[in-house]
């Protein structure tokens, strides 16, 4: 087994998806089916595809029912744990909470556990790993960017080349964040162990350190956050 494949992978699956109500009153966000298979389900096959071993879930609303539904992982050829919180901890809170059991030797991959991307590109994805140990520049993060969706047009962050900021300069592309990208455990340090805390400002601070890489992806990615979201991807990929 190669060292990239022993990269962990953290799926976050720990939102209440309040916008997604009636479905969430009693099932979490990222058990919703597309083509009768979960969110997590389609990230867990792709996972393994990839020859990935070891995977943590965060969940908060109704988790005993991601647990239920997953087990161990042993039904995917997978390795799962999970990391439970009694009320969400936003993305970087989650991250950091879970951090001693994805236990990175540096790098580890997180998916948000709501964006539906059939054709991840996870073995390339994990490529960038021994790039980013050379790299002097030391980057805490490598996000897969996407062209900006119709409920979120105004993007994230602006990728020019492969360097991800949040200023505009010439020839840079403003785009949307995927919810998808490698980190470096260093990227949560500053943060203290079990409180609520967002991701985007510790992006920002290592962006204007200029650590932060990124890539376009133009392949299959949906931001599943509405019901009816849901049923068009259902009947789009029926």
């Amino acid at each position: 087994m190669s060292q990239l494949n022993r990269i962990p992978c953290f799926l976050l699956a720990a939102g209440r998806g309040e916008r997604m109500r009636p479905l969430t009153d009693d099932l979490p966000k990222p058990l919703l089916t597309i083509r009768n298979k979960s969110l997590l389900k389609w990230h867990l096959e792709a996972l393994a595809n990839a020859k990935v071993e070891d995977v943590v879930i965060n969940h908060a609303w109704l988790g005993e029912k991601i647990e239920a539904a997953l087990g161990d992982g042993g039904q995917f050829g997978l390795h799962i744990q999970y990391s439970p919180e009694e009320s969400a901890l936003e993305t970087a809170g989650g991250i950091c909470k879970a951090l001693p059991i994805i236990a990175p030797e540096d790098y580890f991959l997180v998916i948000n556990g709501d964006v539906f991307s059939p054709n991840l590109p996870i073995t390339q994805l994990l490529e960038m790993v021994p790039k980013m140990r050379m790299d002097a520049s030391k980057p805490l993060a490598h996000l897969l960017m996407v062209p900006n969706p119709v409920q979120h047009p105004e993007g994230d962050f602006y990728l020019q080349g492969s360097t991800v900021s949040t200023a505009e300069s010439i020839g840079a592309e403003k785009l949307t964040f995927s919810g998808i990208g490698i980190y470096h455990k260093d990227l949560f340090k500053t943060l203290e162990f079990g409180a609520p805390a967002k991701l985007a400002p510790l992006l920002r601070t290592a962006m204007e350190q200029n650590q932060v890489s990124g890539e376009k992806y133009l392949g299959p990615w949906h931001d599943v956050g509405t019901p009816q979201r849901l049923q068009e991807l259902n009947a789009a990929y029926e």
